[in-house]
């Protein structure tokens, strides 16, 4: 027994390993985690960073914490010490924020970021298409398709304000466009949201933050990266126009709807040319939509890259190149007339170590890029608008080369618009290069005292931009039907030559920063500090051009944490515009945040292996907002204007002096009051959030609630008595609050050696109220936008469509009050209307703000999901948005509508198949009866009219394989990955109107589009 008892001992020394972990100041790590390389055995450290796992000696474990590059060792006899390094250029765990960097385990306020080789897997030209479900607390919407013209509009944490709610971007610390990047360049991208993060932006930092950094060189030998993209693009969903038959078979019925007496419009031997298409020339029947648009376009992306270094300079090059055609047909014209982008980028980011305390970093980076388009004199909206109030029977197209019109001289009652009236009238080009140039020189002062620096910056950005405009006309023909059955046609005008104009226009601003920077760590006391001195200039702005616009600012940021556990964090910004007056330039914009990570105390030690990390954090703090709206100076003097002396009669400005004196003396007249005490809006943001990792740190959970208090917004009080004899200036009197939460869950784990998946839930809620906009007194607080958020749409609450048997009863049993009078006498499918005022009678009084959802979603989330096996990579992202809706308008509500007539424009399918009528009375149609006589009533802005735009859609799919062939090694061939990509591949949605990103009103916009490709990457 004794010897036995020996031997067990013996044994179980041999299967257990004993060890402590510390950083590289010998101090010991608190909760790192510790596991065998298959995951079945783990533990994790104490408080005095020591473990004991039973495992045989010889086994390797990983080890890994918050903060510090993983490792793997072999288990040895004896008491094991490892070292843990920490992770200075891992992006995972140091944070980029404003001015700088911060260890992502000490941040306290509320950021998201995402690595720049994740946008990389979604194949689309613009940046903000990219981050679209891929980060909490952004709002992207992409209203067109249009090459060149794609960007989404983009939102941090919804609108706050009614005017300029778009974020501050900032690409390696300096303002400018983002889209148009090359996103094989960008390192990260960070999203700043709350006050603690943004407050050192001052009166710019109000509506959030985005930071791009972009890639730089590392020391190493050169390493060379090359891929290559071909793409299919095809419309996500077009717009549905009615055939001529059911135009006039539609058309004839409304008629009756108004009169059973009427002659219908449409005779039936028109109606039988149109549905047996027997005489395609007089009697055409053309898809407009099918005819302009191709089936599918192409984009091409392109792009190669250096990096490498030594110990004292390091490189990263880039050059880059992406193609994306248009979906419009050229139709054969000696010039080009489709849509088409073209873009070249450039960059060169160098860092040389001048000294082993002096690093000079120097980026240079450039866009060409030139975008062509039809002239039409009014964008690509207007050219789809015009192709939407189209008949089907006004053009056979073209017709051996010639653009016919029909005519109403052979028998159609009318012709109404077409569909090409862009054809033949020229084509319009703009070329842009930009240039964007950053110098900085980084010094250490560890001479003075440890742990302080120095840097100075100086950026320079400029532009130069030339518009080609080429303007043609073309021969237009009329078919004249003869007598022998054959088809002769009159002509109508000439073609003409291009005439080209030219314009140009240019660009430049420059920025400059200076600043200290202090990190250092007292034992375990570990502070930062940064105060920072810059000032821009814009020229060329858009108001008063030879006066260039400007920012001066301060900004000051300490930091303190002890021991990673009690975090506190102070943000100044002190900063000014040029805008207002003086002594109302300047504003001091303070914040303040603290956290705790709890799983650091002593007493979380038994519950930490279950939730290995747990973090609150909490701030509050003040920034500005100096995108107000209104106009430039508002604080001079009023201005005012002297008259056009060509026009004094009807202006009323001018005088004649004076008997028989014909000549005309200006008259000077106020056009405005000013205010000189404009400001910028103000901010008071707070946000409460908490971060923990369970299960071994394969769960990780963010959530955030904040909330904002916007006041000082710029508007014109509209409460004032019209017998003041003039408008009220622009005041700062607005104010809204909003509110809403943010949560993301990540999934990390392994089943087996070769197979790792990962699941991601970003989920964000939005919500704002306006409490103070001065609008002018209405009847009831629901008229109001007061109390409702931003964009809440004044209309009419439907019940339903009218039945004279059932509805007034039905009416009284809901309301419990007598059938109002409505807008029109109401007939059997007409629309009813509630009566909120309880008058008796429809009218606008009865308008509220206080149903439905606006354009912008309250709900976002996004749904990241992939896996690895093998040399397969798979990765799919889902986005989603509900709380959101479109308001039918123009052509999209109200049939044979257009912008010259009511009666003879266009008809979509919609409203075929989903109208009310006498066959098919539902209640659950999206139109009411169709009529002229009683349009005001059932054409009105209502709650019918607004739809549910929420959809879910999978944003993003890839399928990648990644080759490893006897070759390559000979070519130092490291990566061989071919793969396939998609981009809005799938849409989930009830609306039908299009794509339910698009809008379907009386300003359409270019087909949104999705793109399959196929992708090439190579790494030497």
């Amino acid at each position: 027994m004794g010897i036995s008892a020996k031997a067990t001992l013996q044994q179980q020394k041999r299967n257990t390993v004993t060890g402590i972990i510390v950083d590289n100041q010998d101090v010991p790590i608190i909760g790192a985690n510790i596991k065998t390389m298959n995951g079945k055995v783990g533990t994790v450290t104490d408080l005095d960073g020591k473990f004991t796992l039973n495992v045989p000696v010889g086994t390797k474990l990983t080890i890994s914490y918050i903060g510090y590059n993983s490792k793997t060792v072999t288990t040895q006899g004896g008491v094991m010490k490892i070292t843990m390094d920490e992770s200075s250029v891992n992006l995972k765990d140091v944070e980029i924020v404003a001015y700088g960097s911060q260890k992502k385990v000490t941040i306290t306020g509320a950021i998201s970021s995402i690595k720049g080789d994740m946008l990389l897997k979604t194949p689309t030209g613009s940046v903000s298409n990219m981050l679209s479900g891929e980060l909490t607390g952004i709002t992207t919407v992409q209203y067109s398709g249009e090459p060149g013209s794609d960007a989404a509009s983009i939102f941090v944490r919804g609108q706050a304000t009614w005017n300029n709610s778009a974020p501050l971007i900032e690409v390696d610390g300096v303002e400018r466009s983002f889209n148009d990047i090359d996103p094989n360049d960008i390192a990260s991208i960070t999203v700043l949201k709350d006050a603690s993060a943004t407050a050192v932006f001052g009166v710019r930092g109000a509506n959030g933050v985005i930071l791009i950094t972009t890639k730089r060189g590392v020391e190493g030998k050169p390493k060379i990266t090359f891929s290559t993209s071909n793409s299919v693009i095809v419309p996500t969903a077009t717009i549905k126009q009615a055939n001529a038959y059911q135009y006039a078979t539609f058309y004839n019925q409304m008629q009756l709807n108004d009169d059973p007496t009427a002659t219908p419009m449409f005779s039936d031997a028109i109606i039988q040319k149109f549905k047996d298409h027997s005489s395609p020339i007089l009697f055409p029947d053309v898809n407009w939509v099918n005819y302009c648009l191709k089936k599918a376009t192409i984009q091409t992306e392109h792009n190669i890259s250096i990096t490498g270094g030594t110990k004292t300079a390091r490189y990263f090059v880039s050059a880059g190149a992406f193609t994306q055609g248009g979906l419009f047909k050229e139709f054969g014209l000696p010039y080009d007339l489709d849509y088409r982008y073209n873009r070249f980028n450039y960059r060169s980011n160098l860092d040389i170590d001048v000294t082993k305390s002096t690093t000079l970093s120097l980026n240079l980076a450039g866009i060409v890029d030139d975008s062509h388009k039809p002239y039409t004199g009014q964008g690509s909206s207007g050219m789809l608008k015009n192709m939407y109030w189209a008949t089907p029977f006004s053009s056979p197209g073209l017709v051996n080369g010639k653009m016919i019109y029909t005519s109403t001289e052979y028998g159609l009652p009318f012709t109404g618009g077409a569909g090409m009236a862009y054809y033949g009238g020229g084509f319009m080009e703009t070329r842009n290069n930009t240039l964007n140039v950053d110098v900085s020189l980084a010094q250490k002062l560890g001479f003075i005292t440890k742990g302080l620096s120095a840097r100075i910056k100086g950026s320079m950005n400029s532009g130069y931009t030339m518009y080609d405009q080429a303007s043609a006309s073309i021969a237009t023909y009329t078919p004249v039907p003869q007598s022998d059955g054959t088809i002769a046609y009159k002509i109508n005008g000439q073609n003409s030559q291009l005439a080209y104009t030219e314009t140009e226009g240019k660009s430049y601003n420059w920025y400059m920063e200076a600043g200290f920077n202090y990190d250092r760590t007292f034992g375990y006391n570990h502070v930062t500090g940064l105060l920072l001195y810059n000032e821009s200039k814009t020229y060329y702005p858009s108001t008063y051009s030879d006066l260039p616009s400007g920012y001066v600012g301060l900004v000051g940021r300490a930091t303190y944490d002890w021991k990673s556990k009690y975090l506190a964090e102070f943000d100044l910004g002190y900063n000014g515009s040029e805008n207002f007056a003086p002594g109302k330039r300047f504003g001091t914009f303070p914040a303040g945040s603290v956290g705790w990570i709890v799983s650091e105390e002593r007493f979380w030690k038994p519950i930490k292996p279950i939730i290995n990390y747990l973090k609150f954090r909490a701030s509050m703090g003040l920034v500005g907002n100096d995108k107000v709206g209104g106009s430039r100076f508002m604080y001079t003097a009023d201005p005012y204007q002297i008259n056009n002396t060509t026009a004094p009669n009807r202006l009323g400005y001018g005088y004649f002096f004076g008997i028989n004196n014909g000549t005309i003396t200006p008259g000077a007249h106020e056009l405005a009051k000013n205010n000189p005490n404009v400001t910028w809006e103000h901010s008071l943001k707070q946000d409460y959030g908490m971060d923990f990792y369970t299960l071994n740190q394969r769960l990780q959970v963010s959530a955030d609630y904040y909330k904002e208090r916007r006041t000082d917004i710029l508007l014109q009080d509209q409460t004032a008595p019209g017998i003041l004899g003039f408008v009220l200036p622009y005041a700062n009197l607005g104010r809204v609050n909003s509110w809403g939460w943010e949560l993301a869950l990540k999934w990390n784990d392994m089943i087996g050696q070769k197979f790792r998946y990962s699941l991601g839930l970003n989920l964000s809620y939005n919500q704002n109220k306006i409490i103070e906009d001065k609008e002018a007194p209405l009847n009831s607080a629901y008229q109001y936008a007061q109390g409702h958020r931003i964009g809440a749409r004044s209309m009419y609450q439907f019940f339903e469509f009218y039945n004279s048997k059932t509805t007034p009863a039905h009416y009284m049993k809901v309301f419990g009050e007598p059938f109002p009078t409505q807008l029109q006498t109401l007939q059997d499918g007409d629309c009813v209307y509630v009566d909120l005022n309880h008058d008796g009678k429809i009218d606008p009084n009865d308008m509220t703000r206080g149903l439905g959802h606006t354009d912008d979603p309250e709900y976002i989330a996004g749904i990241n999901m992939g896996f690895s096996w093998n040399n397969f990579d798979v990765s799919l992202l889902w986005t989603a948005d509900w709380g959101v809706s479109r308001l039918l308008s123009d052509v999209f509500r109200q049939p044979f509508v257009s912008g010259s007539s009511v009666n003879q424009g266009g008809l979509l399918v919609y409203q075929v198949d989903h109208t009310w009528t006498t066959q098919n009375p539902s209640q659950s149609s999206d139109y009411p009866r169709a009529t002229w006589v009683n349009a005001t009533n059932n054409y009105a802005t209502s709650t019918l009219y607004e739809k549910d735009a929420s959809y879910l859609r999978l944003k993003s799919i890839q399928v990648a394989y990644n080759f490893h062939l006897p070759f390559m090694n000979q070519l130092k061939l490291n990566t061989f990955q071919l793969g396939f990509t998609g981009y809005n591949i799938l849409t989930f949605t009830k609306y039908i109107w299009g794509d339910p990103e698009s809008t379907a009103s009386g300003s359409p916009t270019y087909p949104l589009t999705k793109t399959y490709s196929l992708n090439l990457r190579l790494g030497f």
